[in-house]
């Protein structure tokens, strides 16, 4: 599996993710997240990367995030029902969000990206 990489070209935290992973020479796929938000299958691989913590996977400083009042509700809500946000809504998910073989990444740090690829 390739890693898959959804980003959104105005992030500047995905700019440095990209740059840093062409830097180190890693392939991966890029896949625009408002057009093309992660699929429920992937955002459930993710979520049990992230310890089953739902909030992770949202862009909890997003426009969408803070019009739909989601840090008081995210709490009350299913899993399921949080993924279905994500699925429909590409502005909701923390960026970039990459999918490798055996890992999952929300969000870009260097140093935890290093030992995820093995750098």
């Amino acid at each position: 599996m390739t890693l898959k990489v959804y980003e959104y070209e105005k992030c500047s935290t995905c700019r440095k993710a990209l740059k840093f992973l062409e830097a180190a020479g890693v392939a991966f796929e890029r896949v625009p997240i408002v057009e093309r938000p992660p699929k429920r299958a992937e955002l459930k691989a993710m979520l049990a990367f992230q310890g089953g913590d739902v909030r992770r996977l949202f862009n909890t400083s997003g426009q969408v995030y803070r019009e739909l009042g989601l840090g008081a509700k995210l709490a009350a809500m299913s899993a399921p029902e949080a993924l279905a946000l994500l699925e429909k809504n590409g502005k909701l998910v923390k960026r970039p969000f990459a999918l490798g073989k055996g890992f999952g990444l929300v969000g870009f740090r260097e140093d935890e990206w290093r030992r995820a690829l093995g750098l």
